[in-house]
This record gives C-alpha cells, sequence and structure tokens, in this order.
C-alpha cells in the first residue's frame, strides 16, 4: 500500500523545485502541479487524487511485466546486499552483468554476439554514433561519418540522440541537429502515402535512401538508423518490404544497419526483437525499456562479431559511462528476461493478445472521428481525422485533436499518448482481453466527448 503522502505538499513542491522530462514548466505550474502517481499493481496505476488509471502506456513503452512484481524488488535487494555496485572500466566486471551479455546474445542470436551497456536509450544510442564512427577510422575509411536517419524518428534526447532523430521541434532547441547527419521521408503511409498502393508507398521511402546515399557519396555513409516500428513518431508500421528494400540498398554500399529496438524490443512486436517480427538484419541493436521493464535504469548496445573484430585492432574504445553494466540494474533485467520466457509472453504477444488488441481496435473503424487503427503485437494506433475515409485533420491542421481525446482518455481511466492528431497505445505484455476491451472502450466513450470539442475549432 502506498504511504500516506501530503498531495497538495508534493504538489507545491513539485513547481517549486521539479523539472520534469519533456514538458512545459509554464503549464505545470497553471495546472497546480503533475499528477502525483503513488502506486501499481499489474497494468493499472494510482495517483494522490484516488484515480485508478489503466496503464495503456505500460510507464513510458516500458513496463512490460507489468507493476507490483515482487520478485524483481527481491533480486534487486540481494545483489544490493552482495555487491552495490562497481565499474567496468579497470578490467573488472561483476557476474550479473557477464551473465546478462551472455543472454542478450543468445535473444539476438546470429552475428550479434558482443554487448555493450548504458543506462538509458538516448546513451545506447550515443554509442551507437560513436562506435560506428570509430569503426570506420579503424577501417581505413575515415569518410564515412554521415548517419541516415528519417524525419519523425525518435532516437533519444541527448545532442547525438535528438540529431539522430527527426523530430524538428526538438532540433529547434539547441540548435541541432549536429553535421553529420541526414534525414529522408518516413514510411508513415496514413501521413504522407494514403490513397496510393502502401507496398509502393513503402518502396518510394526506401528509395529515398538510397537516393540520399548518393547524394552525399557512398563512401561518406556511415550507418542508417531506424526503429523497426517507429514508435514516439506515432506507432508508423512500415509497409510491407519496406525494410527489406532499406537492407538491400544499405548492403548494396557497404553501409551498417543500426536497429533502435529501444522501444520494440523484448517481445513488443511478438518476437524478442522488432527486426525479428519485420525480416531483417541489423548490424548494430541499441535497446532499453523493456530489458528491464522500466524497474531500474539500464541500456544495452548488442553489436556483430564483424565490428567488434575490427574494434580490437584499435586499442582502447574510450567510451563507456560510470553506470555501464551496473550489477543491480543487470540482475533486474536477468529476472525480468526470466519472467518474459517463464510466462511465455512473447508467444502470447504474438498468439494471442497482440491478435486480439487488433480485432478490438477494428471496432473503432466506424466511429466518425477515426480514419484508421492500426497495431503490431501490442503497440496500437488510431488516427483522428475531421472527416471519415480520408485523412484530412481538424482545424486544416495537425495537432489539434489528439491533446482533446488523450485527456479524455485520461479523465476516463486510461493512460495513452496523444502524438499529433494519433492515439497511441503500448500496454503491459500481462494485459487481459478484459483489459483490452476496457481500453478501447474508453477510447470509443473519450472519441464520442471530444467529438463536440473538435466541431467548434472546425
Amino acid at each position: 500500500m502506498p504511504r500516506n503522502y501530503d498531495i497538495a505538499e508534493l504538489k507545491r513542491l513539485d513547481i517549486k523545485h521539479h523539472l520534469p522530462a519533456q514538458q512545459d514548466y509554464k503549464l505545470i505550474e497553471d495546472i497546480g502541479g503533475s499528477r502525483i502517481i503513488t502506486h501499481a499493481e499489474g497494468c493499472y496505476i494510482h495517483d494522490g487524487d484516488g484515480n485508478r488509471i489503466l496503464d495503456g502506456m505500460a510507464g513510458l513503452w516500458c513496463v512490460n511485466v507489468g507493476y507490483g512484481r515482487e520478485e524483481l524488488v527481491e533480486v534487486a535487494a540481494e545483489q544490493m546486499r552482495e555487491l552495490p555496485f562497481y565499474n567496468t572500466f579497470f578490467k573488472t566486471v561483476t557476474p550479473p552483468t557477464v551473465m546478462l551479455a551472455s543472454k542478450i546474445a543468445g535473444l539476438t542470436g546470429g552475428k550479434l554476439q558482443h554487448v555493450f551497456f548504458n543506462a538509458s536509450g538516448s546513451e545506447a544510442n550515443d554509442t551507437v554514433f560513436r562506435m560506428v564512427r570509430h569503426y570506420w577510422n579503424l577501417k581505413g575509411q575515415p569518410k564515412r561519418k554521415i548517419f541516415i536517419s528519417r524525419w519523425n524518428a525518435y532516437h533519444g534526447s541527448t545532442v547525438a540522440g535528438v540529431s539522430l532523430g527527426g523530430m524538428k521541434g526538438m532540433h529547434a532547441q539547441g540548435d541541432l541537429p549536429i553535421p553529420g547527419v541526414e534525414h529522408v521521408r518516413q514510411p508513415y503511409w496514413f501521413g504522407e502515402g494514403f490513397g496510393t498502393d502502401p507496398v509502393e508507398f513503402g518502396k518510394k521511402c526506401a528509395a529515398a535512401i538510397e537516393e540520399r546515399i548518393l547524394a552525399v557519396g557512398p563512401e561518406n555513409v556511415a550507418a542508417f538508423i531506424g526503429e523497426p516500428v517507429q514508435g514516439a513518431g506515432g506507432v508508423v508500421i512500415p509497409p510491407p518490404g519496406y525494410w527489406q528494400e532499406v537492407e538491400a540498398i544499405c548492403r548494396k554500399y557497404g553501409i551498417l544497419i543500426v536497429a533502435d529496438e529501444v522501444i520494440c524490443g523484448f517481445g513488443r512486436t511478438g518476437e524478442w526483437f522488432g527486426h525479428q517480427t519485420l525480416g531483417f538484419t541489423p548490424d548494430l541493436v541499441p535497446m532499453a525499456k523493456g530489458l528491464s521493464s522500466g524497474y531500474l535504469p539500464i541500456s544495452a548496445n548488442a553489436v556483430s562479431s564483424e565490428i567488434v573484430e575490427v574494434l580490437k585492432t584499435g586499442g582502447d574504445f574510450v567510451h563507456g559511462f560510470t553506470y555501464s553494466g551496473h550489477p543491480v540494474c543487470a540482475a533486474v533485467a536477468l529476472r525480468n528476461i526470466e519472467i518474459i520466457e517463464r510466462e511465455s509472453l512473447v508467444g502470447r504477444v504474438r498468439d494471442d493478445v497482440g491478435p486480439y488488441l487488433a480485432k478490438a481496435l477494428a471496432r473503432l473503424n466506424d466511429h466518425p472521428l477515426v480514419g484508421e487503427t492500426r497495431s503490431i503485437g501490442l503497440l496500437g494506433a488510431v488516427e483522428i481525422v475531421a472527416k471519415p475515409g480520408t485523412n484530412e485533420r481538424w482545424g486544416s491542421a495537425e495537432g489539434n485533436a489528439g491533446p482533446v481525446v488523450r485527456d479524455a482518455c485520461i479523465a476516463n481511466g486510461l493512460m495513452v499518448r496523444g502524438i499529433r492528431d494519433t492515439i497511441v497505445m503500448c500496454p503491459p505484455l500481462i494485459i487481459s482481453h478484459q483489459q483490452i476491451d476496457d481500453m478501447i472502450d474508453i477510447i470509443h466513450r473519450s472519441l464520442d466527448e471530444a467529438y463536440p470539442v473538435l466541431k467548434a475549432i472546425a
């Protein structure tokens, strides 16, 4: 049970001292402080005002095994008693770190047999940036510096992560991106290919990568980075064949492929990793979130044996973090993976709750505000439109409808995210059929409530 918190005082202190992540600080002040989340169990979170909310976002795309897993608490305490911390700088390593690296290598399989640890997905993509450039320098091709990414991609909030990402609003803060990152169109069929053949649209999006490679010179391109499914971009699921086209293009020019699995990893798409679901083979795989189900901060990079053999020729790779391979985080991540395996959660997403979510979402397709529903595994999206059968937006601009529907969902007891005019969801892998039905019912009711509000801005 939660402690007896003074919620009003916490909200006052929140305004006075706390700077929350990716937030409008003036807005937080205007609304009287952040919502105080006090405790959670299973698929539900509770706030200090007594509301129980179905967590349709699994925290922030991460609490795959759900809340309240006592064995994760116990293994953390056990490891803290034995060894709460040691680093990997001094030719040293701790047992959980080695065991977790071995476990991840077994899950990724094939050529991805080596693992570098960090504390966040952003740090994992910083590691990609440095490791890839160092690799090409050691290969005697120092001109290969350019990363190609996609508009509307999300690869983190560090300088390198924001630069690799394609969020223009983030670029505007901090004079980003840094040099050496090129962006191409995203495979967002509903937003950018509506009315065309999805497969042909996917081919055009892949062709844009080749066009950019040729424009900057293949000899200057180090890697292409992409999320198998763009999560924070709005659950953008690429058309069939897109990733196969991308892989063929990258192999043609000897360019490395980075699959950012920070959101898609650890069962989210119905396989252990999104690249396995979508059928392509990357050279590097940054991962985080579901690695520990968010219980402790940890991320990792799976790296191909070919890259590591080249790194071995260069002496020290002078990169790493104080908390790289943190033993407590590694121990929790190991047990988290054990839970996923023991409860067959990956297969459950692929064969049971993933297909059930797809069918449940389809019930919304007849709503006058819905232009499309889509899902893959337990990643889902609802597109809000001004006119059925189109992709026209309310107020003739993206972003007017999403916040209205999102806020209605939260008020009705469901935590979802509104990305422009797309309502996205990413529930824990343990979600039941009844909870999926509840989630869809709340979205439907919230759409009904939003309709008159949106008509006023039409």
